[in-house]
């Protein structure tokens, strides 16, 4: 993504944007501006007498020691400097986009509450709108289209007056506002309807279970482009899995964002086993048997991004259900310190994971993050002297220096066996994507106790029940005791979004939930009431919540007696530094991250 003109900042010249010549004006333009600073026909005209770096320093988004940090690195890497700090996280996109307004004479989109209107929109196209990352938002009263766009350079300036082809007032908007607004603007399933319409008007593709011109090449029938439109737009809006579930006179199309379920469309019921023999198809899953729970697996491209697609079907009464996991290969892998830990949590875990030898566990429900802490925790301690080894179903990052295998049951590589082959190749790290089974455990611990360091996830509800489960899969307490180093629970919880959060009067179970939980008292607390930037949820992406259990001596004693409680071991833990998820939760609470509601939704553990 573009940034301005900010090309290379040299240490003479100092931070910022060499002075330049005025921005040509297009000959569609009007004179006439409407912005801060000197325009022409909504052009900016190029003055650049405050540097960006500058800019930034001067209103307090920028520290005088990080420009210069930040500098070298350009100059090193010769990348646009605005790109360079919002990557590395010391600048947020939208006081770049502010830096860049002002820098450039424009004014501030606000996005995140300013919908564009979709007939004006369409002046400029979704394709091109998507090339320029600019969206128009409204016709102003004086004929002037006014538009958002992340890069308020000339010839991007210049290319969207062209574009429109009539006069234009620009507003320079941060890049992930100005993407949001696109997504929401231009849905994929905008034009469903009609494909359903051409679906129900022709008696032959009603019969598209049964026949073999459903395959990859048919792009323009219009089963596939519902699938496709379906796809596209679950990649667009963030989700992390798609529902399609047949239903009593209709097929109901659910996409799971930010860990809750929203609807976002609805099907004729004749139309499900169609949907669910093209995904079927596009999984090189067996079409005609539509009983009997299959999985499959996509690999395709949404918008210029590779996914990953977990396929699994399951008959219910009113047809056959379809849940795809979406994996967006482009996103990039999160380090340990960026996973949301309490410092004394991320500091002990990262001493954990640099043990020798034995077996540390990410515990947790379906969606609690699980696999995202494993990466983690793998990048962290990825050097030239381990030998790194995995084992997953599926590979959901590819890392060029780590052997990883994925899972092929019909090519007899289950998780049993692949461990079994791994141990013959001198692994020093050993990750396993899940235990799912008792042979797969055995092997793990024993893999733990013969000098090799093991990490895999576990499904539990908590840290202490991770335990419980090793020994209700029939491991005895002594091996357990004796290979497993800690347990990471965790949970999930939508943060609030920043935008849009007001203050708010809790119920009286929530404050009674918030008080018996230990919660510190508070004079206000907030809620998210709904905005275009979070597509009005109130909930804007997600944060992890942690609970590290140590398994100590005297918690090795408590396993290896007859029958340990569970109350016991978890009274034991606490005694010993374990911060309970219930207590992640309302920190989070306390420092306005998130809701009771949603910690009552997400962690609420009796």
């Amino acid at each position: 993504m573009a940034f301005g003109r900010v090309t290379t900042e040299s240490r003479t010249g100092r931070r910022g944007q060499p002075a330049g010549t005025d921005m040509p004006v297009p000959a569609n333009s009007a004179p006439g501006a409407g912005a801060t600073g000197p325009v022409a026909g909504g052009v900016p005209v190029a003055r650049y007498g405050t540097l960006l770096g500058e800019l930034l320093v001067r209103n307090g988004a920028l520290s005088e020691g990080t420009l210069d940090e930040s500098l070298d690195q350009q100059q090193a890497t010769g990348r646009r400097l605005g790109a360079l700090l919002t990557e590395m996280g010391v600048v947020t996109e939208r006081d770049l986009a502010r830096a860049l307004a002002e820098q450039v004479g424009l004014e501030l989109a606000d996005l995140t509450h300013q919908a564009p209107e979709p007939e004006v929109a369409e002046l400029l196209g979704e394709s091109r709108a998507r090339s320029l990352q600019a969206i128009p938002l409204t016709v102003l009263p004086d004929g002037r289209v006014q538009v958002a766009l992340s890069d308020p350079s000339p010839e991007v300036a210049e290319e969207v007056l062209v574009a429109l082809g009539r006069p234009a007032q620009l507003l320079v908007g941060a890049a992930s506002e100005v993407r949001r607004a696109i997504d929401s603007t231009f849905r994929a399933l905008s034009a469903v309807g009609d494909q359903v319409a051409a679906f129900s008007a022709t008696t032959e593709v009603r019969t598209v279970v049964h026949r073999t011109d459903v395959d990859d090449s048919a792009d323009d029938a219009p089963v596939v482009r519902v699938v496709n439109a379906i796809i596209t737009q679950a990649l667009r809006d963030r989700a992390s899995d798609i529902h399609v579930e047949p239903q009593d006179g209709r097929v109901r199309v659910r996409y799971r964002i930010d860990g809750a379920l929203h609807e976002v469309l609805e099907l004729p019921a004749e139309m499900g086993p169609a949907v669910a023999s093209r995904i079927k198809i596009m999984g090189g899953m067996n079409i005609v048997e539509r009983r009997r729970p299959q999985d499959g697996q996509i690999a395709t491209t949404v918008d210029g991004r590779g996914i990953d697609i977990r396929v699994a079907t399951m008959g219910n009464v009113w047809g056959e259900k379809v849940v795809m996991r979406l994996l967006d290969k482009s996103r990039s892998v999160k380090r340990l310190r960026d996973l949301g830990m309490p410092p004394a949590t991320h500091e002990a875990f990262a001493k954990m994971i640099r043990s020798p030898y034995g077996m540390v566990i990410c515990a947790g429900p379906t969606g609690s993050g699980k696999t995202t802490t494993l990466y983690a925790s793998m990048s962290e301690v990825n050097d030239a002297d381990r030998n790194i080894t995995t084992i997953e179903d599926p590979v959901e990052y590819v890392f060029s220096s780590i052997n990883q295998i994925q899972i092929n049951e019909a090519a007899g590589v289950t998780f049993a066996a692949g461990l079994k082959s791994i141990l013959r190749h001198d692994p020093d790290m050993i990750l396993v994507g899940e235990m799912r089974d008792v042979e797969t455990a055995r092997i793990a611990v024993q893999s733990a106790l013969t000098g090799h360091f093991v990490l895999s996830s576990l499904h539990a509800t908590d840290s202490v029940a991770a335990l419980y489960r090793f020994l209700d899969m029939g491991i005895e307490a002594f091996l357990v005791a004796s290979s497993v180093v800690g347990v990471v629970g965790q949970r999930l919880v939508r943060k609030m979004c920043s935008y849009c959060r007001v203050p708010y009067e809790p119920t009286a179970d929530e404050l009674a939930f918030y008080r018996a939980s230990g919660g510190p008292s508070k004079d206000r607390f907030w809620v998210g009431e709904g905005c275009h930037y979070c597509s009005r949820t109130g909930y804007s992406d997600r944060v992890g919540v942690y609970e590290l259990l140590t398994v100590t001596e005297q918690m090795r004693e408590l396993l290896v007696r007859p029958n340990p409680s569970h109350d016991e071991m978890r009274r034991l833990a606490i005694s010993q530094g374990l911060v309970p998820l219930r207590d992640g939760g309302i920190h989070l609470v306390e420092r306005d991250e998130t809701t009771i509601a949603e910690i009552l939704r997400s962690i609420y553990m009796i």
